[in-house]
């Protein structure tokens, strides 16, 4: 069964830069297509980025275009998130999640689930 731990959130000043890992056990990732979602205060969970299984296609929020990229190695099975020129409305807890779906597009509408504990990410002065 897959399990994912969610690693490298923060605290970093704005403008700053965080890479968040996503990594998994228990399966191999080569054939899930992983998302990053995140959850401020008050605020739902949202769509933040996520790859395909296959060629590491991506898609991103329009909040995050630009900023963010996320990026997928198969040898180490995990994702990560670099995170660019971030803004305090980032702050969030991030979580990855994953389907098990082959293919060569991703949405961040699928239904992902082994969600991983979170990892927070906090932009302040």
């Amino acid at each position: 069964q897959l399990q994912l731990v969610e690693s490298g959130g923060g605290l970093v000043q704005p403008g700053g830069s965080l890479r968040l890992s996503c990594a998994a056990s228990g399966a191999t990732l080569d054939m899930y297509t992983v998302a990053w979602f995140r959850q401020a205060p008050g605020k739902e969970r949202e769509g933040v980025s996520c790859i395909s299984s296959r060629d590491g296609n991506t898609q991103y929020a329009d909040s995050v275009k630009g900023r963010f990229t996320v990026s997928k190695d198969n040898a180490q099975n995990t994702v990560y998130m670099q995170m660019d020129s971030l803004k305090p409305e980032d702050t969030a807890v991030y979580y990855c999640g994953a389907i098990l779906f082959p293919s060569y597009i991703c949405r961040l509408t699928y239904e992902y689930g082994s969600w991983g504990q979170g990892t927070q990410v906090t932009v302040s002065s």
